[in-house]
Formats: structure tokens, sequence, C-alpha cells
């Protein structure tokens, strides 16, 4: 028996990477204790994800353990010992405003519960390749020292400059930058995942992603930006753009997209301590105000916004994540989705929930 272990199982990365891998026949224990919805309130909430896996799935079993709890953890991977061959570890506080009200439950969730699932990674299954879903965010607000250009609907790159054809690429540093406290809580988590595979020889993974987007995400205002703004759109909520004239820059990647990378590094993995820049490159990115027309198109709804001048800290102006050095190891993975594509989902999505919770 092939087992997988993945955290945030209810989420929007862990419930993909559940589904993905059940329908390839591994055993998918999942370990979500719905902390989301402590996080950004009950509309967050991914309770209706767990229950959903829970009869859909035919090799998934739930645990709502916490991944800082040592205890509960250690059992899990004791139980499946050696027969765990993939762990995937999404589960995370995501926000930058949240982490900046409570640091000491960020950065316990975010570094410590990572060191919790590697450890015990290390000591039951050494073997297993370990995936981290890490973030742009790890290179805090050096994208913003770019040489930028404003134009109608948004801000780009110069034509001129190195990033300008592919995005930003891994060399950018992570050093001397306002990361916000969520963004150093997970470069913390980065670098102890590039640790274990360096200094262990584990065959570990680090995924810095853009944004992580599709129909299963629990959209809120502090985090879920593609749905929570159709949500607004679909609900008739008033939705605020913090700051850059709403011309800031998202590379967009659907869950599925993201899931299939883990898949190609599981089945061939590339060194101990791998990193890669992963979102939607320029294959798949909108501004703010690009994102609004493209859902008011579909949905033929206007969005009531505003604009403040307050923008986010250390919040990106631009950021398009170059995948070639993934590309360039797994030659054979493609996207599946692009930008409209992701939208047209989230939008049939978005409706047949608020339907629901009319009905």
């Amino acid at each position: 028996m092939s087992v997988a272990i993945v955290t945030g199982s209810s989420g929007l990365i862990g419930s993909e990477t559940a589904k993905f891998l059940d329908a390839r026949g591994l055993h998918v224990v999942g370990i979500d204790n719905d902390m989301r919805r402590y996080f950004f309130g009950p509309d967050a909430s991914t309770d209706w994800n767990t229950r959903q896996l829970q009869g859909t799935l035919k090799n998934f079993e739930h645990h709502a353990a916490d991944v800082r709890d040592h205890e509960a953890i250690n059992k899990i991977f004791e139980r499946f010992g050696r027969d765990v061959s993939l762990v995937v570890h999404t589960a995370a506080q995501p926000s930058h405003d949240w982490a900046a009200r409570e640091p000491f439950t960020d950065f316990t969730v975010n570094a410590n519960g990572t060191l919790v699932m590697l450890e015990a990674a290390r000591k039951a299954c050494p073997e297993a390749v370990f995936v981290f879903t890490s973030t742009n965010k790890v290179y805090g607000d050096t994208p913003n020292a770019l040489p930028l250009v404003e134009t109608e609907t948004r801000w780009e790159v110069e034509p001129s400059h190195p990033f300008a054809e592919h995005g930003i690429d891994e060399t950018m540093t992570i050093d001397q930058s306002k990361h916000s406290l969520f963004g150093a809580s997970k470069v913390a988590a980065d670098v102890l995942a590039q640790e274990y595979g360096r200094y262990f020889g584990m065959r570990t993974a680090t995924f810095r992603g853009g944004c992580l987007t599709g129909p299963a995400h629990s959209g809120a205002e502090l985090h879920g930006f593609l749905a929570y703004l159709v949500k607004c759109v679909v609900t008739g909520r008033p939705y605020t753009i913090y700051g850059y004239k709403g011309k800031q820059v998202r590379d967009n990647i659907h869950s599925y997209d993201l899931v299939n990378a883990f898949w190609h590094f599981f089945q061939n993995p590339k060194g101990d301590g791998a990193v890669y820049n992963m979102g939607g490159s320029r294959h798949s990115n909108c501004s703010m105000l690009e994102a609004i027309r493209m859902a008011e198109e579909l949905t033929g709804r206007g969005l009531n916004y505003t604009l403040s001048d307050e923008a986010r800290s250390g919040d990106h102006i631009w950021w398009v994540s170059d995948v070639r050095r993934f590309r360039r190891d797994y030659p054979e993975w493609e996207y599946a989705y692009d930008m409209r594509r992701i939208m047209e989902e989230i939008v049939a999505a978005t409706r047949e929930r608020a339907q629901v919770h009319a009905g």
C-alpha cells in the first residue's frame, strides 16, 4: 500500500492533491483541523470540503489534527511508517495582515508546524518525497524595486529587464527586504524544507507559489484573491482594492496545474532540497483591474468596489513567476488552465455555492 499524507487537505491545494492522488490509487491520509475558519471566519471554513472529500474519494481518511501537535502528527506517521511514499505539506496561515494580529500563531503554524512534519517524516519514512508549498512572499518586497512602467490597466517591468520576458526566477534574493510577519514565517519553513533535503538527504521540494487558485478555494478578504473577488461580484458584496491603483499584477496558477507539478516531482525527484518558482508565469496573469473586468464579463454583473490608497505592507506591485527551472527538469509538464478557464471555473463554483446557501 502506497500512502500519501496531505496536510491542509480540505484547503485549495490540499483537496486538489487528495483528489489527484486518490484517482491514482494512493491511500490518502488527510490532516486538516479547519483553522481557516479561525483565521478568516465562517465564510472561509473548509468543513464543506472535508465532507465532500469523505463522501466522494475511495481511499481517503481524515484526521482533524493540528500540525503543531507533535504527538498527534507522530502517531499518524508511526501508524503508516515506510508505507508513506509522499508527504504534501500545504497547511499554513496564509495572510500578511492576519499574521500581524497573532504573530505567535502565525509563526508556530507556518514554521513550527513545518518542522514537526519534516521531523516526523525523517523518523518514520525518510525515503518519502516531501513536497512543501512555500510562497513568492519569501522574496519580501524586493520585486517592488524592479523598474516598472505604468500602462492603462497594469504595471509592467521595463522591457529591457532580464525578468521582463519570462518573470522572476529563483536567483532573486530572499534577504534584506520587508516580508511581513507571514513572509518571515514562510521563509523559516522554506529554509527548513531545503535543509532537511540538503543536510539529511531527504527528497524535499519547495514550490514557491504565486497566486494559487481554483474553484475549491474558500476565498476571504485577507486571502484568496480571485475566489473572494468573484464571490463579491456574484453576491453583490462591496470590494476594496488596496493600493497601486488596482494595477498590481499577479500570476495565477490553477490548483490542478500545481498538483500535477507535485506529481511530476514525485515520479522523478531531482536532487535533495529542490526549489522552484511556480505560478501562472506569462501564460496566466492579470492585474486587479483586469480580473475585475473579466469577472464582470463572465457573470454579467458589475462589482461595487472602492480604491484605497493604502497598500498592504510588503505587498507586490508586480509578480510573474519564471517557471523555466521546473520545466527544464520536467519538460512533459504543461499548463491545463489559462486565466480565462480559471475564472470560468471559479464563477461556476461560486454561483453553485451561493445557490446552495440561498436554498
